[in-house]
């Protein structure tokens, strides 16, 4: 058999098409921001059982090219497992973490009393302004009562 006949080439000359498997085109397109990837802690614990029932080295680099991890993940989770077991796994929020203050949670919420405190004094004064314009209206008018505010 010739080299040329071995590569194809008599074939690709003639324009026809060279049989074997056609592999897909992964998709190329480049994503805004990348999703940071989270593992549920049941995963996380059928990878780690998998990995300890691995034969030998070999056998686990073969489940994380598999599963598309890293050692670094494997070697967290089972830090993580060995430290708090189940609980441990589970994933946590991310970020810094909130201190609120008593004093701060305890303000906040005087100052929601005062703002709907203010909202239903508002309301009663407007209904006690209809109330003095329809009694002025129909002959008895209501007369004007200052409340000393400093004494109650």
């Amino acid at each position: 058999m010739a080299a040329s006949e071995r590569s194809g080439e008599a074939a690709n000359a003639a324009g026809a098409l060279i049989p074997g498997p056609r592999l897909p085109v992964p998709d190329s397109e480049v994503i805004a921001r990348p999703r940071r990837r989270r593992f549920t802690a049941e995963y996380k614990r059928s990878i780690i059982d998998q990995a300890d029932a691995a034969r030998d080295a070999s056998a686990v680099g073969l489940l994380l090219r598999r599963e598309g991890l890293y050692s670094s993940h494997l070697a967290t989770w089972k830090r993580q497992r060995k430290q708090g077991g189940i609980d441990a796994l589970a994933p946590k929020k991310r970020g810094p973490k909130v201190i609120v203050s008593p004093l701060a949670k305890e303000n906040r919420e005087q100052k929601a009393v005062i703002a709907r405190l203010t909202k239903k004094l508002k309301n009663a004064e407007l209904i006690i302004e209809v109330q003095k314009k329809v009694a002025a209206l129909l002959g008895n008018p209501i007369p004007n009562i200052r409340i000393d505010e400093e004494n109650s």
